[in-house]
C-alpha cells in the first residue's frame, strides 16, 4: 500500500495537481466552498451510512427469525438499497472534489489508499449483498443464502464503521 501511494505520488500527480489547481484555489480561499463540499461529503454518508447500519442490524435479527421476519426484511433491503447507493454517490462526487484540492498530499498518503480500498470493499460486499438477496427472492436454498446474507451484513457494519475510522484519520494524516 505504501509503495501505491509513493508510485502514485512519483508519477504524473504534478501534471494533475496542475490541472486542479483553479479549484485548489477556490476551494482554499473559500471557507463557504471547503465547508459546502466537506457538508456535502459527511452528510449523505452519515445517511447512507446510518441507513445500512439499521438495515444491516435487522438482516442480523431477521436470519434467526421467522419465515415472516425474513420476507419483509428483504422487502425493507430492497428499499434501503436507494438511499446507500444514493449517499454513496454523492459522497464519492464529493470526495472527488476533496482529492482535487490537494492531489499531492493525497496521492502520496497511504492512509487515503487504504481508504479507498475500503470502500472499494464495501461497495463490493454491496454488490454481493444484492446477490444475495436475488437468490432469495427466486428460491435459493433458505438456509445458506440467509447464512450468507448474515455475514455479508455483519462485514457491512464493520466496513462502515472502519471506513469512517479511516476517514477521521485521513483528515488529520494526509
Amino acid at each position: 500500500m505504501i509503495l501505491l501511494a509513493q508510485l502514485a505520488a512519483a508519477e504524473g500527480s504534478s501534471a494533475l495537481a496542475r490541472l486542479a489547481e483553479p479549484w485548489n484555489s477556490l476551494y482554499s480561499d473559500s471557507k463557504a466552498v471547503s465547508s459546502a463540499v466537506l457538508f456535502l461529503h459527511l452528510v449523505p454518508l452519515l445517511l447512507a451510512g446510518g441507513a445500512a447500519l439499521t438495515a444491516d442490524r435487522a438482516t442480523i435479527r431477521a436470519a434467526r427469525g421467522s419465515a415472516e421476519d425474513r420476507t419483509r426484511q428483504l422487502g425493507d433491503l430492497a428499499r434501503v438499497h436507494a438511499v446507500v447507493l444514493g449517499g454513496l454517490a454523492l459522497s464519492f462526487a464529493s470526495g472527488v472534489l476533496l482529492f482535487l484540492a490537494d492531489v499531492d498530499e493525497f496521492l502520496g498518503s497511504p492512509v487515503f489508499w487504504v481508504k479507498l480500498s475500503l470502500v472499494g470493499l464495501l461497495l463490493l460486499n454491496g454488490f454481493m449483498m444484492t446477490r444475495t438477496e436475488k437468490a432469495l427472492a427466486s428460491g435459493g436454498n433458505e438456509t445458506a443464502l440467509w447464512a450468507r446474507l448474515r455475514t455479508i451484513s455483519v462485514m457491512s457494519l464493520i466496513l462502515w464503521i472502519t471506513t469512517t475510522l479511516v476517514g477521521v484519520v485521513l483528515t488529520n494524516y494526509a
